[in-house]
Order: C-alpha cells, then structure tokens, then sequence
C-alpha cells in the first residue's frame, strides 16, 4: 500500500548500474509507477564492430552461444593470424559476457519504454568525473536536469583479507564510493529530490572474503547520513540489501545459500520494496534500511542461526516526536496524545516483513499493552524494537517475539508493548472465511451515526480515526457496525504508514468494544490484551467494511470480545479473537470533546 510517490513522469533519475542486474530491475518498477526518465550508467558497451550481438540473434542456449562464438573465430578466415588465435576458453568466454551483457542492456531499454517511461544508456565508468560529466551532457539537454539518484554500481572480488591487492581492493571500493562522488559532481543537490543507495548486508554483518566489499557499503551508510544532515530537504535512503536470486548471484553461490536457508529475494518482491521507499508514505527521517538476511556463516562463526531457523534476534531504534507523527493530534485522551496500540503493531509487523522479503503479515498473538506511550513530559528520546526470531514452520512461516521498551533514566526499562508476530510466505495465505452477513444489515434505521458517537463523547477520535459510520444494532452481547475510513494523507501518516496493515482502520474497529461500554457500562474503556488477530487480506482506505463484536466475558473492570470484519460480499477480512478493554470510570472526563 505505498503512498505517492517521490516521482512522476517529470522526474529524470540517473541510474548507475541501471542497466543490468536488480538495478536495472528496479529501474523498470520505477517505470511501471511513475513513468519517468532514467539515464542509465554502466561499463559495458553496446557498440558491435565486430557484429557479435547481431550475429548471435536468435541464439538463447548459452552452449549453443559459446559455440556459435568458437566457430566463429576459428572459420574466418578473412581475420588477421593474431585473430584467429584468439579462439581460446577465455576469449569465447569474454564475447559472451560482452553478448549477454548488450542483449540485457537492451531489454532494460526497452522494458522502460514499454512500462511507458523514456531512457537514455551511457557506457561510462562512473569513477571518471570528467568522461561522466561530458556523456551526460547530451542526455540532460534531452531528458532534463537530474531530479533524483539510484547509485546501484558495484564489482566484487572476494578473497580472503591475507590474499587482497591494492588492485582488488580499489576494484571493489572505487565503484561504490567514489562512484558516489562523482554522481553527486554532476547534479545540483538543490533540485535533488531523493538519493537511493544500494549498500549490502554486508556492511552490518560483514563476510568472509569481502571485507573491502564490507568497507565500501559501510562508507555508503554513514555518507548517506551526512548527506541528510546537509541537505534535510531531500529523500537520502542507503538500502542494504540482502541476496537477491539475480544479479551478483550466481548459481553456486545460489547453492550454498540454498544449503545455509538462507532466503534470498525475489527480483519482483525487491523491486516493489524499492518502490515502497520512495513513497511519501515513508518516514523521511529513516536513512538506513535493512532488507533481507545476512550473509551464511563458516561453521567457525555460527554463533547465531541463520535467518529463517529460530534465534536471530534484531534491535531497531526509533525517536518518536509529535512532529513527526501529525495523526496523533487526532488520537488525543484528556491533554496528551496517545499512540495507538495499533500504530505499534504496525511498527511491529513492518518491520518484520522488511526483515523477511517475500513474506507477508498474517497474524498477531499474545498482543499486551503494558505501558502505552504518551506525547508528553514522560516521552522517552527513543524507543527499542526488540525482534526474536521463534519457532515457525520455515520456509513456510516466520514468527518473531517483539518487545518495545524506552528508559526513563539510565538502566531503568520501561515496557510498553509485547507481542508475537507471524509472516507466511507470499501466496501462502489461506482462503478468507466466507460468512452469512449481520441480519441487522437489513435494518431500516441505524442504532446510532458515527458522527454523533465522534461528537457528543461516546468516541474521542479525530478524523484520522474517525472509521465507525453507523452502528446497526447493539444487544447485551452484540454490537454490529458500518466501517468506511476516509484516506488518511501520507504526510499525516508520519512514522506509521499503511502498508500489508492499516492501523488506523484496525483502530476504528476496536472502537465497537468502545461504543458497547459506553452503551452498557456508561463507562469508557481502552484496549489492553489481545490473543489473536488474523489478517486473510489488508483493508484499504474507503472500503466498507461490516465489524460483528461478540462479548465472551465481561465484569465491572472489563469486557473480552471477539471481532470478525467481513466485506459486502460475507468474505472474512479480519479477526480479532479475546481482545480485551479495561472498564474506567475515570476516563469519562477526558472523552468530552
């Protein structure tokens, strides 16, 4: 569910390594989206004076191309001795990549101008800032002046450290850093509207034989927080990526990833993540992304499991600010705004999936609500997102344990949310239940309007949350209601943008367990426990949606009911399974709007 994008068929994007490998892939995505203009960079190129590329049309079969090419150079007879002994494993070997590579090129070309954007190809080494800046010339004069930058070049020469060159060495790190400089030479950082590096998860955890590989992403994270820090008006994103199952992976390597479990990320899925963070749905502040498993371990390292077996653990830190979060104002008890229990989820949830590409939210179990977080004096300078990967049924299923904590003075923790999430892997997720509709559907006249409920103090949300459009019916242990959320805009979305889940709709079906209090109990209540929820497909803003709770038990202190959300058609879309809300009288006197 990304959010608008940062480009638009106006956007020129220059693109290094844009025209083979996931670059290129992403590139194409960026096309299919936006429609822009892209100024590929790459070392091959597509010059054929030799007539090789043309020569080879038709032939796909990598040994029937490397044969075709060793044919061709032992039976022309035409060519110069020299030439003709040039007919060996490694020259054959090198027409081929320089077939393969054009041949890609092209279609990179071309799947741009399909998806409806325009591209340019520059064979240039983007190390070379006076060759780089008189190619682009022509380019820029065409397409226009350079509005954003995907800096996605890169070379590998894996040996271990005792074995590495100065050659090797600048081999690997040249292309990634001052690939960047020169990138950054040629373009007007006031025009600049985002800055999307492609780092590696190398640089986190490094890997044996890349240490200069390591070197080069890490230099990219850290320039990608200055550059932030220099120009805050401009969208910098370093991505680390994890193993793709393209570009730089080769089938051997495939293999060992393969043997280690290590999940590596489909082209398409990576492209759309891609995308995902250009939107403005994203949280700007976000410099530094981590998207996919670390690289397989010797036998000698494996202290931790590998992604994908139980025992990774991850720690991820967010400062929290009211300015940054705009929805709050509209989530407001007595004085201070408060974060939703949904918005935490969801930071939850995202961050598992951005850990485990190719999987997707499914459900949340054990949810408690230990200590909320309110915008006032008490907030923390930030917040700790503690992950623990658990038992799940891999490759099938990932869960996680999740706890988020703050510190009110130093080594004293405060926990303010506990809960278990469960991913499956991308069209995995079972068929949605299909129910009989709500007999009050067909009730003449509502029990009551949102409106008047968000109005007179039975609900204390703003427009943000403002999802309940009628209540249809409410018995001593039933409330059905009419749901439709009106588009909450990206901007006001802040740190919590709606992406596999909606927060902000979960948040105005939990209302019902509200709105039966305040009928039956004359008293307001706020969620505190949650045994399950299951997701069978996500919400979208301005759909209307019919949410069934059932009360299961209640006392004078508390009510536990079940939810089911269900589509005009009867399909299940949601479940909320034991959600649980404390009874307070005193609440009553911060709901009066």
């Amino acid at each position: 569910m990304a959010g608008k994008l940062l480009l638009d068929e106006h956007t020129v994007v220059l693109a290094s390594g844009g025209g083979r490998g996931i670059t290129a892939q992403c590139v194409i995505k960026l096309a299919e989206s936006a429609h822009s203009r892209f100024i590929l960079l790459g070392r091959s190129s597509l010059e054929d004076p030799k007539g090789w590329l043309a020569r080879t049309s038709g032939i796909d079969e990598e040994s029937e191309l490397k044969r075709y090419i060793l044919q061709g150079l032992q039976a022309n007879p035409e060519a110069p001795s020299p030439e003709r002994q040039k007919a060996t494993p490694q020259r054959v070997q090198q027409i081929y990549q320089q077939v393969s590579a054009q041949r890609e090129i092209q279609r990179t070309l071309h799947a741009i101008q399909q998806a409806g954007g325009q591209a340019e190809y520059i064979s240039v080494d983007v190390t070379d800032r006076q060759a780089l800046h008189q190619k682009l010339a022509g380019p820029i004069q065409r397409l226009g002046l350079v509005t954003g930058i995907l800096h996605g070049a890169g070379s590998l020469a894996d040996k271990r450290i005792e074995k590495k060159t100065g050659q090797d060495f600048d081999r690997v790190y040249s292309p990634k850093v001052d690939g960047l400089e020169s990138l950054l030479d040629c373009v007007s950082m006031d025009r600049l509207r985002f800055l999307v590096l492609f780092s590696s998860v190398v640089g986190v955890f490094g890997n044996v034989g890349q240490a200069d590989y390591a070197m080069a992403n890490e230099t990219l994270n850290k320039t990608a927080y200055l550059i932030k820090r220099d120009h805050p008006n401009c969208r910098v994103i370093s991505i680390n990526w994890g193993p793709w199952d393209s570009g730089m992976v080769n089938p051997s390597l495939m293999k060992v990833f393969i043997e280690k479990n290590i999940q590596l990320i489909p082209g398409e899925v990576g492209a759309r993540l891609l995308v995902e963070e250009l939107s403005a749905s994203q949280d700007a502040e976000v410099v530094q992304v981590v998207i996919g498993s670390p690289p397989p371990r010797t036998p000698e390292e494996e202290e931790a499991p590998a992604p994908g077996a139980t025992g990774c653990q991850y720690q991820i830190q967010r400062r929290l600010t009211l300015e940054a979060n705009p929805f709050l104002i509209d989530h407001q008890i007595g004085k201070h705004p408060v974060l939703p229990a949904t918005c935490a989820a969801s930071w939850v949830i995202n961050a598992c999936e951005q850990l485990c590409p190719g999987y997707t939210f499914f459900s949340i179990e054990n949810y408690q609500v230990l200590k909320g977080i309110v915008f006032d004096d008490s907030l923390a300078k930030e917040y700790i997102l503690d992950l623990k990967e658990t038992v799940g049924q891999y490759p099938h299923s990932i869960a996680f344990e999740a706890l988020i904590w703050s510190e009110d003075t130093p080594g004293k923790r405060l926990y303010h949310y506990r809960l278990e999430v469960t991913l499956l892997r991308q069209g995995q997720t079972p068929s949605p239940p299909i129910l009989s509709l709500p007999q009050s559907l067909q009730s003449v006249l509502p029990v009551a309007q949102g409106v008047d409920l968000y109005r007179d103090g039975t609900l204390f949300h703003g427009p943000s949350f403002q999802g309940v459009r009628e209540v249809l019916s409410i018995t001593a242990q039933k409330l059905v209601m009419r749901c439709n959320l009106s588009p909450v805009e990206d901007r006001q979305q802040g740190q919590f943008p709606v992406q596999t889940s909606n927060p902000y709709l979960y948040d105005a079906i939990v209302q019902s367990l509200l709105i039966w209090t305040q009928h039956h109990h004359q008293s307001p209540c706020l969620p505190s426990r949650l045994s399950r929820l299951e997701q069978y497909r996500p919400i979208p803003f301005g759909e209307t949606v019919y949410a069934t709770m059932e009360v299961s038990q209640e006392t004078e202190t508390a009510v536990t009911g079940n939810i089911t959300v269900q589509d005009e058609r009867g399909q299940v879309c949601l479940r909320f399974i034991e959600l649980e809300g404390t009874i307070s009288k005193q609440l009553s006197r911060f709901f009066k709007r």
